[in-house]
């Protein structure tokens, strides 16, 4: 099996799309299949590792930070040369092309849908009209141009559910997984200062944490919301904030003056970061529109519970005892924080820790192996699809 991995638009908030793309070529590769990586960047570039090989193509920069391939014939090029026996394709508009390479040579082709358009689309614009009509169009042509679409969540599967139904493509809902070595629990011994802090108990504050970027299609206003409202109703709280992005400023002022949020920007270390998170009471991770959310599971894997917003598909990776849900405004997700931190320490730690274990990366690669074999098998008799 040879697979060929091709992400578009890699920038700053495609943190968990880049952390994806990664662990699953790194398990293809283990499972004994040969992969190349496809990405833009600020020069051409070849490197062969472990995982296989990364070819970089020159891209420019589309604001904010971002790259994206506009000269797809290049990416063809690459796979005229490494002739793969399926290609899984992270973007939805450049590499549109690289459809019709697959259809004239038998070769399959997958869009993995890292996100849900028209969620993230309403959320950066704040429109809730207008948005409908033309993500649908796209998404028909989508399901017509693609082989297969590989979803992470039901959420994520309904947008595209009806259409690629008519047009008779296969959605595929694979589920993606968390580091379990790099998070995991801090160890914390029976009685000690640590275990006191942990449960708020030292000093008497709730310690929340957010991780993710500041940018509006993540909702970051909603957990400094949350901690705001918490505060205004007498309860000693901290929320730690861990990202940067362009609504920082905005952010900054909503908490302004009450104590109960600290921006401390990107962190690069992951396992830094985990220690982090494994210290809070609670984490939050409110985005609506999410289509699953990695940094829920990260969070469960250190073993501090969630709380998330009680639609989209970071609500399906938070169950009962691992965390909790409301609707998405402060007031519910108040409550829900509240409700969580109630709980007893450990049972809330083993709890989290445990719906983590059932997201290993290993269960998700043999996922997308078998999406892939199956592609392969099957084969491309039908004609073109106008």
């Amino acid at each position: 099996m040879r697979i060929a991995q091709l992400a578009n638009f890699v920038g700053p908030s495609s943190g968990g799309m880049k952390t994806a793309v990664r662990a699953l070529g790194a398990g293809y590769v283990r499972a004994g299949a040969e992969r190349v990586l496809v990405v833009p960047g600020p020069c051409d570039a070849r490197t062969a590792g472990e995982h296989g090989l990364v070819v970089q193509l020159r891209a420019p920069r589309v604001g904010g930070g971002y790259r994206l391939l506009v000269e797809p014939w290049r990416v063809l090029e690459v796979l005229d040369e490494f002739a793969p026996t399926s290609v899984e394709v992270s973007d939805k508009s450049t590499l549109l092309p690289v459809t019709s390479w697959g259809r004239r040579r038998g070769i399959p082709t997958l869009l993995f849908s890292h996100e849900r358009l028209d969620a993230m689309l309403g959320l950066r614009t704040g429109l809730r009209v207008g948005i409908g009509a033309p993500v649908e169009a796209l998404n028909r042509t989508l399901v017509r141009r693609f082989d297969g679409i590989v979803v992470t969540s039901d959420f994520a599967r309904r947008e595209f559910h009806d259409l690629a139904a008519a047009a008779g493509t296969p959605v595929h809902q694979v589920a993606l997984g968390v580091d379990l070595e790099t998070f995991r629990p801090a160890p914390v011994a029976p009685g000690s200062a640590l275990a006191g802090a942990r449960d708020g108990a030292r000093d008497g504050t709730l310690r929340l944490v957010h991780v993710g970027r500041l940018s509006r299609e993540k909702s970051p206003q909603l957990s400094v919301a949350t901690a705001v409202e918490l505060h205004r109703r007498g309860h000693r709280v901290n929320l730690d904030v861990y990202g940067d992005g362009p609504q920082r400023a905005e952010l900054e002022q909503t908490a302004a003056g009450t104590g109960a949020v600290t921006f401390h920007g990107h962190v690069a270390d992951r396992h830094g970061l985990a220690r982090l998170v494994a210290h809070a009471d609670v984490a939050l991770s409110t985005c609506p529109g999410e289509t699953f959310g990695l940094a829920v599971l990260e969070a469960l894997a250190c073993g501090t519970p969630v709380v998330t917003a009680d639609v989209g598909g970071a609500r399906e990776l938070v169950d009962a005892a691992s965390g909790a849900w409301g609707r998405p405004d402060p007031r519910s997700l108040a409550d829900a924080v509240l409700a969580v931190a109630a709980r007893p320490l450990a049972q809330r730690r083993r709890a989290a820790r445990q719906r983590a274990e059932q997201f290993g990366w290993d269960r998700a690669v043999a996922a997308m192996l078998a999406v892939h074999r199956e592609m392969g098998e099957v084969g491309l008799a039908s004609p073109v699809r106008a």
